[in-house]
């Protein structure tokens, strides 16, 4: 399990390059700030992700939310939002993947 890290952009910018992903990897409530994160996941693998996000968040009328099961199909990328309302218990949100080669992943901050 890896803890994703986050890259923030500046006025001159900042390389951003990708880094690998591990079948369980975790985001800190620490770098969620308060309007989340922008999570990129680039599927260079000749195999689908089908990927699982964490949400510990309530719905609006009062049930448990379900987890976001996207899948990101081979030689493409996908963009998500993941917001300070699904870290759950231990103050993580959880990203598993089910191919790891050639998957990489960016994080930006939403703020």
């Amino acid at each position: 399990m890896g803890v994703l890290a986050l890259t923030t952009p500046n006025r001159a910018g900042v390389v951003s390059t990708g880094a690998a992903v591990a079948a369980s990897d975790t985001i800190p409530s620490t770098v969620l700030g308060s309007k989340g994160v922008i999570l990129e996941i680039i599927n260079g693998n000749a195999s689908p992700d089908v990927m699982t996000i964490s949400d510990a968040s309530i719905t609006p009328s009062g049930a448990p939310a379900a987890a976001n099961g996207p899948t990101v199909t081979n030689g493409t990328s996908k963009v998500f939002h993941v917001r300070p309302e699904q870290v759950d218990s231990a103050g993580n949100v959880t990203v598993t993947h089910s191919v790891t080669a050639t998957v990489t992943y960016k994080m930006y901050p939403k703020d």
